[in-house]
């Protein structure tokens, strides 16, 4: 077991949305887990956050990451770009690897009538990394595994209402597409599929200009009616010796992974 094999354990435990933003990872439970050193836990942390996947806190720990809708755009933005990119300037594609994305594309569908959603998910996500080393590119693949893994945690969070199914019919378009020899046909249908699945996530375009706009909105009052609470008197600003405040309520702990 290497940190690359815990890092890689991890990213596809996100990409089966088994793993949620901001899902804590303690070192402690996933060295016991992967039966090895908290040292190497930490490598592999590490090397997640900086990919984008984790963040730490000095105080907290270290947990998976929670993208911003700001974050979410430039996302997939990033993933419009590099995948259709991708596809103008490949060579045609060889038999053996379109049969591969030809069972990839099986296994979804499989994935489809059965009850494992974690495979289901996988599969789907799993998808565009696997047209990248098809397509003749390792260091593309491994940027977009982690920009899926990214992308798989802003449809968990902001509650992505895109189908399995018309994700699956739609990988299999832009195969069709690839098969026949359409580039064009096939790069447009991948830009069309990126779009649909940022379409379904609920993003709301004023939390740029307002960062309060979620918290305000969720707090407006449920009847209609203006709040009636008294006005309070506002608190004065925290002065260099006053004594900060500490949150007594512990965090949530990662007990099972994997």
């Amino acid at each position: 077991m290497t940190s690359s094999d815990i890092a890689d354990r991890i990213v596809a435990a996100i990409l089966a949305q088994k793993l949620a933003p901001g899902a804590r990872l303690g070192e402690q439970p996933l060295s016991l887990l992967f039966d090895c050193s908290r040292t190497l836990v930490r490598e592999a942390l590490m090397q997640l956050a900086a990919r984008g996947i984790v963040t730490v806190s000095a105080r907290r720990g270290w947990f998976v990451v929670q993208p911003s809708e700001a974050e979410a755009r430039e996302a997939f933005e990033a993933r419009r770009v590099i995948e259709t990119g991708l596809i103008r300037s490949a060579s045609a594609m060889k038999p053996a690897q379109l049969r591969r994305l030809q069972q990839h594309l099986k296994d979804e569908q499989a994935s489809l009538q059965g009850l494992d959603v974690g495979r289901r998910s996988y599969l789907l996500g799993d998808f565009h990394v696997c047209l990248a080393e098809c397509l003749g590119n390792q260091l593309l693949a491994d940027t977009l595994r982690d920009f899926t893994a990214r992308t798989t945690l802003i449809a968990m969070l902001y509650q992505s209402t895109h189908d399995a199914e018309h994700s699956c019919g739609e990988h299999v378009q832009i195969v069709e597409a690839l098969a026949r020899g359409d580039t064009a046909a096939a790069e447009a249908l991948m830009a069309e599929h990126i779009g649909h699945v940022q379409e379904a996530l609920r993003l709301h375009d004023t939390a740029a200009d307002d960062p309060l706009a979620e918290l305000r909105q969720a707090l407006a009052p449920v009847d209609g009616r203006a709040s009636t609470a008294p006005a309070r008197k506002p608190r004065r600003p925290r002065l260099a010796q006053d004594t900060p405040d500490t949150d007594s309520t512990p965090a949530p702990y990662l007990g099972d992974l994997l």
